[in-house]
């Protein structure tokens, strides 16, 4: 109970600007658990259908793998779909990796989506929070210039503690959103990895199948 009557002294004493900086902090958590969920969900499709779907690939079950990726929304699915749909009309590996590049072009910018808006938030907060320490020593110096000049030291002192609260309070938001939105950042880097190798590997199967066939043609 003390710590919460600490904390509201604290909160209280920073003066106007902790307001703004609080609600720039609700913002950058929604964005950042919103991004969380989202791109934990996207991972957990993409290991899920490429467990079912590499088998088929290394068997050359195309057909199979083709009908199980277009009914599935991962993120996976729609890359290896492109490839797929590509596969067996399209006897150049460079055609069916330039598709299967333009699907990720359409993907990366939705997984990437919002998540800059947490380190603009954490900048916000800093930045709101030295302004506001400004401001309050702009207050606290035009407070003791006509003050009694025996008060002016502890009149000061006292006022320059209250203006640094809200200096405080922008770093304690702006350093947990700042490792947030590189835990996301990190995240997204480990989705569009998989895409790429998912891609890479698909390609090298198709590649072989081609070449069989032609091996067998000739």
């Amino acid at each position: 109970m003390d710590l919460f009557y600490s904390v509201v002294a604290f909160f209280g004493s920073g003066g106007l600007f902790m307001y703004p900086i609080l609600l720039v902090f609700a913002v950058g958590v929604a964005i950042a658990a919103e991004r969380y969920i989202t791109l934990t969900l996207v991972t957990n499709k993409n290991r899920l259908i490429w467990d079912k779907v590499q088998p088929l690939l290394a068997n050359g079950e195309f057909d199979t793998a083709r009908e199980m990726t277009s009914k599935d929304d991962s993120t996976i699915s729609q890359v290896l779909n492109m490839g797929l749909s590509l596969q067996g009309a399209v006897r150049r590996r460079e055609d069916i990796e330039i598709a299967m590049e333009e699907s990720m072009m359409e993907i990366v910018p939705r997984l990437e989506k919002r998540t800059g808006y947490v380190a603009l938030a954490s900048s916000i907060a800093t930045l709101l929070g030295l302004l506001g320490t400004i401001m309050g020593l702009i207050q606290a110096f035009t407070a003791v210039a006509n003050a009694n000049p025996a008060e002016k030291a502890d009149l000061l002192s006292a006022s320059i503690s209250v203006a640094m609260n809200t200096t405080a309070f922008g770093l304690m938001v702006a350093i947990p959103l700042l490792i947030v939105h590189a835990i996301l950042t990190s995240k997204t880097g480990d989705i569009v990895d998989s895409l790429e190798m998912a891609s890479v590997k698909a390609l090298n199967v198709f590649s072989r199948r081609a070449k069989r066939m032609s091996a067998a043609e000739a």
